[in-house]
């Protein structure tokens, strides 16, 4: 059995790379606040999509991993990874209260000579000048016995062809021996890692990463509009286009983005910049594109049947992105709130999610005014809904 690692944090990043470890021969702490998540996973249920019961049921029969809400075991582990939410806050700024508090945990219960590893997204500069003096000043042993490191995780749910062990892993330390340990701990699992030469470096990279997914979504989803004014379909045009083999990636409309990345991580980059004076006005427009998104098809839900009072309206797909059920900024939200106010029934379906803010899922049925295809889970069959009119977020026609 190899060394002893610990991994705070046991959602979507966390919980698949406790796993990876784990299966790579370490000993994994899976810590958690959530005393209710932390009974699920001892029930060997993940809540993570990707994470299977067996996938649990295997790593703890042998005794690789051991979940719990005890902050205190963070004592037996030489390696700690801090895996938690770094979402926006009321204000719609970065809002840092989980990563300070989980790394104010850490700081007063490791050992020493321990590894920290920071993997939740953060702007450029605060590795260095909030994590770093954060451990030095609440670990009872000072910054002499501690050693930081930074890789930004890079987690996409379900996706059959990037896993942990195949998706480059950046790497950045602050000091060579921090990056040199790190190195050790994830080449033990991942098949690359690459060495960025700061954390700075690293930081932003993460930010770009996700800053260009945003913006290349929001010229598909203007694209998108244009197109449904001229007349074609979008989705030909993006296959026309994606014929050319150099200079060119494909993007495709919706109803807006959601998740823990794309709708978050540019505007930590954008605050930082505005820090700075130097403003990040493509990544602020991109932002009111797709946040303009589910009124667009409120608007365009009226041009298709009329006065929306009493009409009855069901939406399809809950969760921010198809085959999946997880619904943070899902912009099915904003569109749902916005049929409402129009005097819209609105109903929802979504065997995914399920539950949502007092409300269920729905079966499929003919007894509805408009359908509006959100979300395309693999799963739904839309002839079900017989000659309901359906609105398609996903193109042009």
């Amino acid at each position: 059995m190899q060394s002893k690692i610990a991994v705070v944090g046991q959602g979507y990043v966390g919980l698949p790379l406790a796993l990876a470890a784990a299966k790579a021969g370490f000993s994994v702490i899976g810590l958690d606040n959530n005393s209710d998540k932390v009974l699920n996973l001892k029930n060997f249920v993940s809540g993570v999509e990707g994470v299977t019961s067996d996938d649990l049921k295997e790593i703890t029969s042998k005794g690789n991993y051991f979940a719990t809400t005890e902050f205190s075991m963070l004592v037996e582990a030489k390696t700690i990874l801090i895996c938690v939410p770094t979402p926006l806050g009321e204000s719609g700024k970065p809002d840092l209260k989980y990563l300070i508090e989980a790394t104010t945990n850490v700081a007063i219960n490791m050992s020493r000579d321990t590894l920290v590893i920071v993997e939740s997204t953060v702007a450029p500069g605060t590795i260095r000048n909030t994590i770093g003096p954060l451990i030095k000043n609440e670990s009872k042993f000072g910054d002499q016995d501690f050693t930081l490191a930074f890789s930004p995780e890079r987690i996409d749910p379900l996706n059959d062809t990037w896993s942990i062990e195949n998706t480059p892993k950046l790497l950045s330390a602050l000091s060579e021996d921090g990056y040199r340990l790190a190195f050790d701990f994830y080449s033990k699992f991942v098949n690359t890692v690459i060495k960025c030469d700061s954390v700075e470096i690293a930081e932003t990279a993460k930010l770009l990463e996700n800053s260009f997914r945003l913006v290349n979504i929001s010229v598909i989803n203007e694209i998108a509009v244009f197109c449904q004014k001229f007349g074609i379909e979008v989705n030909d045009v993006i296959q026309a286009a994606s014929t050319k083999p150099y200079g060119f990636m494909p993007f495709y409309p919706g109803l807006g983005v959601g998740g823990h990345c794309i709708p978050v991580d540019p505007v930590y980059l954008s605050e930082k910049a505005k820090e700075l004076d130097v403003p990040m006005r493509m990544i602020d427009a991109a932002q009111q594109i797709n946040k303009k998104r589910p009124q667009y098809f409120v608007e365009q839900s009226i041009k298709k049947i009329g006065d929306l009072t009493e009409k009855r309206i069901l939406v399809l797909g809950l969760a921010y992105k198809p085959n999946v059920s997880d619904i943070r900024e899902t912009p099915t939200e904003p569109l749902i709130k916005g049929l409402r106010e129009r005097g819209a029934i609105v109903a929802w379906h979504d065997d995914l999610v399920g539950e949502w803010n007092g409300e269920k899922s729905v079966d499929l049925s003919t007894n509805y005014d408009l359908a509006i295809l959100a979300t395309p889970h693999n799963y739904f069959d839309l002839s079900k809904l017989g000659n309901v009119p359906i609105l398609n977020t996903r193109g042009s026609l």
